[in-house]
């Protein structure tokens, strides 16, 4: 399925190359002279090398046919993360390096969505939100939560993402799982 550079999102996966890349990052460019581009940060599943590529706006990219199915996380058993297919009951281990970076946003029970090229997983969608327990964050101090500063607090899976003030510990909140950032008390 071909779709438009501009279309390309983190998660997506694109068949460039004779080969299947993970984007990981994306990047919006209006130079002053020329015509727009994106920059797209990608990974290889196969081999695990990264690229850097500019894809002009009228480029068209191979967005590659995956198989979704919808999954729970149950748990991680030291070797990898375990996920069971909501329709079978069977269960699947992903490792680590296949969910890139995604693993600080996994609680037990979450509904996610496994993407299958050929019957082989090669990559996870989260829900856009998760809702989080603080365990570990700064108290607030007296006056200081009127300003728009933020701190850093650690979260119950071992992240650690930027919260207003007057957040405290044990207090849950909304994280925007794209790009890591608080959005709300939950």
């Amino acid at each position: 399925m071909k779709i438009s550079a501009f279309d390309i999102r983190p998660g997506n996966i694109l068949e460039y190359e004779k080969g299947l890349w993970r984007v990981l990052k994306t990047d919006f460019v209006k130079p002053g002279k020329g015509g727009a581009f994106v920059q797209v940060e990608m990974k290889n599943i196969e081999t695990g090398t990264k690229t850097n590529q500019r894809f002009r706006s009228e480029e068209k990219m191979e967005k590659a046919v995956v198989e979704p199915r919808k999954m729970q996380y149950l748990y991680n058993d030291g070797t990898g993360y375990v996920f069971m297919d909501n329709e079978s009951f069977e269960q699947m281990t992903l490792s680590e390096d296949l969910l890139e970076g995604q693993t600080g946003y996994l609680l037990p029970n979450t509904e996610i969505q496994v993407n299958l090229h050929n019957e082989r997983p090669i990559g996870v969608e989260l829900p856009p939100v998760v809702i989080l327990e603080v365990v570990e964050a700064e108290p607030a101090i007296k006056g200081q939560t009127a300003t728009g500063s933020y701190k850093p607090a650690r979260m119950e899976t071992g992240i650690t993402v930027q919260v207003p003030q007057f957040v405290n510990n044990g207090e849950k909140i909304r994280v925007n799982t794209v790009d890591g950032t608080y959005i709300d008390r939950a």
